[in-house]
């Protein structure tokens, strides 16, 4: 296992850490619950294999995610690891809830205090909703009475609201971005992660695998690797043009099976900072090329055409439909379409008024995509 300095706290920590959204899991009657037993058994091996660094959340595996983390760390684990949570943010709605919240997630975890502790999943609406609650109150109180060692957040929005977030407060422990070499331009992007470094600000990754998509490339994309005299698998690919950067201090992975966390516990015994060469760079460059070729429609996400005077979903339709062409996984789609119409968002409601085409800056014919991903939706699930 390779180790790195915790930006300035003055510790090292392992450059893979152990996300625990993806534990194993087994049936309770109508439930999927988490496979305790399996769980605390792979959690353990991977400390016992070099990592250090550990993330839940509240919200994670219904609520479970928490109390199995903490039966985990028993026996001694918990001093041999950096602990993680988050501040659900989004059930706070009066200050006294950041007190409560952090003082029922300790009694969940078990433990006195959590290393970091992250307000969980932030954007523009979130950021100016904590700040009405005076969040950084919060944290401080926290930090002086030993319940977090640490402040942070995660992140899920644009590069601009990174910015403003990263730059509200002066005392970030680190932030939590999701960054591969397919989002190196979203949400906070490269770029997020080059400024949080100038700020002193340490970098944790999610979803390197972009939810475990990048680990099984389609077709041409394998083709790709096949031929890289590197002969990397596509899960190396992806971790090692992470931890290329000195900005990012550990890359987490929600690991499912023993089997995943052996073949990650053997990737990361040899991915250093700056361990890629100019020519890996450009390959990744080419990967993400190959997997942008498979779009069919080059929405840009800019929402220009929103609101629709139908309540048309137009952006939200062709993510879906473009990212189950990316990976050549049809149920992505058809989930998507399918809560679309569940919401009444579909194209089904689109009266062709002509009024986003209007508005498209890539002047994309949208009114016949609608169409068609409307029509294949149906002709797939009657």
């Amino acid at each position: 296992m390779q180790y790195v300095p915790f930006g300035k706290h003055g510790f090292n920590v392992s450059r893979l850490g152990f996300g625990c959204m993806r534990l194993p899991t087994k049936k309770d009657g109508d439930r999927d619950v988490i496979d305790r037993d399996r769980a605390i058994g792979m959690i353990r091996h991977g400390i016992d294999g070099g990592i250090s660094y550990v993330d839940t959340a509240y919200p994670y595996h219904g609520g479970e995610s928490e109390t199995v983390v903490g039966l985990a760390l028993k026996d001694g684990y918990r001093e041999r690891v950096t602990l993680t949570t988050k501040l659900p943010c989004w059930a706070v709605n009066e200050e006294k809830d950041m007190n409560r919240l952090l003082d029922e997630q300790l009694k969940k975890l078990d433990v006195p205090y959590l290393d970091f502790y992250l307000l969980h999943a932030m954007d523009k609406s979130r950021l100016e909703k904590m700040q009405a609650f005076h969040y950084k109150d919060f944290f401080k109180q926290a930090v002086k009475d030993g319940r977090v060692r640490h402040p942070g957040f995660s992140f899920h929005d644009d590069h601009d609201t990174f910015l403003r977030i990263l730059h509200d407060y002066d005392d970030w422990g680190m932030a939590q971005i999701q960054f591969n070499y397919l989002d190196d331009e979203d949400q906070a992007g490269e770029a997020g992660l080059r400024e949080a470094g100038k700020c002193g600000v340490p970098i944790v990754v999610m979803e390197p695998l972009r939810g475990g998509a990048l680990a099984t490339p389609p077709q041409n994309v394998k083709e790709l690797m096949d031929r890289n005299p590197r002969k990397r698998s596509a899960v190396e690919w992806a971790f090692a043009y992470i931890a290329d950067y000195p900005e990012v201090a550990t890359i987490l992975s929600g690991m499912s099976t023993p089997e995943q966390l052996d073949d990650n516990l053997r990737i990361f015994d040899t991915l250093t900072v700056g361990g890629m060469t100019d020519a890996d760079r450009a390959f990744a460059k080419e990967l993400k090329k190959a997997y942008l070729s498979r779009m069919p429609i080059k929405c840009t996400g800019c929402r220009y055409c929103q609101p629709c005077p139908q309540n048309v979903h137009i952006p939200d339709i062709f993510y879906g439909y473009n990212q189950s062409r990316m990976f050549d996984q049809q149920s992505r789609f058809l989930n998507n379409y399918r809560g679309q119409i569940e919401r009444g968002f579909d194209a089904s409601k689109c009266v062709q008024c002509g009024a986003c085409e209007a508005a498209c800056p890539q002047h994309l014919p949208i009114i016949e995509w609608l169409q068609t991903i409307d029509r294949e939706y149906h002709e797939t699930v009657k």
